[in-house]
């Protein structure tokens, strides 16, 4: 059985993932396992956070391994809060005081510009010096409502809604996020190239 490490300590990640590979000969174990020491996300994109977060992973297990960036593009910001999002609210910041800073900062935006996207990045190296790492992305699209609704979700899905739903993304099924949320999509795209690897 081959293993791959997943680089992340978010355990709503790993859940979310884990339920989407388990359909390859994968045992997919997170970082945690291995105590390994997050690395800093210094990187200005998605996709430079998620190679230094797979590098960083890779270097300390000797594993192959998965790395997802992602995080909520406001249109009205100007991008933010973006690569930022897991700190928004500062380095202390939690996923409660970062829905907050952002209900605030949209609050006085008119409805109808309130669009957004979440992004992923999905990341897969073989190993710490691998020059040419797999890099899937995909987008949700959506807007921003100012009431949280949901428990089912975590981060900005309790104000992320989904126009054709009608719905927060805190609001649907885990099974429902998983068939289109960004990160699903992100990780159907790597599926198929995991396929390609583990068949040589």
């Amino acid at each position: 059985m081959n293993r791959i490490v997943l680089a992340t300590g978010n355990m709503h990640k790993v859940k979310e993932i884990d339920a989407m590979l388990s359909q390859l000969s994968l045992t997919v174990v997170p970082q945690s396992d291995y105590k390994v020491t997050s690395a800093p996300e210094t990187g200005t994109t998605f996709v430079e956070n998620a190679i230094i977060k797979a590098r960083n992973a890779a270097a300390q297990t000797g594993l192959p391994a998965i790395a997802d960036d992602s995080g909520i593009e406001v249109d009205a910001l100007n991008g933010a809060p973006g690569v930022y999002s897991s700190r928004f609210a500062g380095e202390e910041g939690n996923d409660r005081k970062n829905l907050l800073k952002l209900i605030d900062s949209i609050r006085s935006v008119p409805e109808d510009s309130r669009t957004c996207r979440y992004w992923c990045i999905m990341v897969y190296m073989r190993h710490q010096k691998d020059p040419t790492p797999v890099i899937c992305q995909a987008s949700w699209e959506g807007t921003l409502v100012t009431e949280p609704r949901g428990t089912n979700g975590f981060g900005y899905d309790p104000i992320f809604l989904i126009p054709e739903e009608g719905l927060t993304a805190a609001e649907i099924s885990l099974e429902k996020k998983n068939s289109m949320s960004h990160r699903a999509k992100a990780l159907s795209q790597l599926l198929e190239r995991l396929r390609e690897v583990y068949r040589r």
